[in-house]
């Protein structure tokens, strides 16, 4: 059974925390005080179950983080955009990544129906996703199964809405600009599924350089 901590657990961990890192490394908090330059901007769920730093194995300053229910990159999201045009143009992010997950309360809720008020707003485009695809879904006997593929849908929607906007545009048209990548997380397993993007056809639409 999951053990769940207190609150006052989670300021006693944070001190025992800091005395082993000083532990380890006497000038960890100078150097991480110093300023960042992540690698990685990594777009992500809220879910509670998703630690990127634990399944990843990184250290703070290496990931430049960003998490909303199931993962959407909405094209009016002013919160969503500014810290892409931040993680892109001013810490020069190498690769952005694009992280959804198996059981995703909110990919479920979309296929549903059940989603209320604000959420279901938030969540309608997966519930425009299904629609689309729903005869190749239903067609899935295994419901899990479905809501996984239609999981991994959305993530391939997401990194092709990272594509359109206007900051990425910007980096495209300079030559120098971060790769883009879908993951969606097996929470059963741990394990990370670097999902395949349909690169070629995105470069025949004009969505992305041909370079890339």
């Amino acid at each position: 059974m999951m053990h769940y901590h207190s609150y006052e657990d989670l300021i006693k961990n944070n001190l025992t925390w800091a005395e082993e890192k000083l532990q380890q490394d006497p000038g960890y908090f100078q150097q991480l005080a110093a300023g960042q330059k992540p690698p990685f901007l990594f777009i992500g769920c809220s879910d509670s179950r998703m630690p990127l730093n634990s399944f990843t194995k990184t250290e703070p300053g290496e990931l430049f983080i960003h998490r909303n229910v199931a993962n959407q990159v909405s094209l009016t999201d002013m919160n969503l955009l500014a810290v892409l045009e931040y993680a892109v143009e001013a810490l020069g992010v190498q690769h952005i990544v694009i992280c959804g997950h198996y059981c995703c309360g909110g990919v479920e809720a979309a296929y549903r129906g059940t989603a209320t008020g604000v959420v279901e707003s938030w969540v309608n485009p997966i519930r425009e996703l299904y629609l689309q695809n729903k005869q190749e879904l239903d067609q899935i006997p295994n419901e899990t199964e479905r809501l996984n593929r239609l999981a991994e849908y959305n993530v391939l929607a997401q990194v092709r809405n990272i594509c359109k906007t206007s900051v990425m545009h910007r980096a495209f048209k300079s030559g120098k600009y971060p790769k883009v990548h879908g993951w969606v997380l097996d929470i059963k397993s741990g394990h990370i599924i670097d999902l395949p993007l349909p690169l070629q056809e995105w470069k025949e639409l004009g969505l992305v350089p041909t370079t890339i």
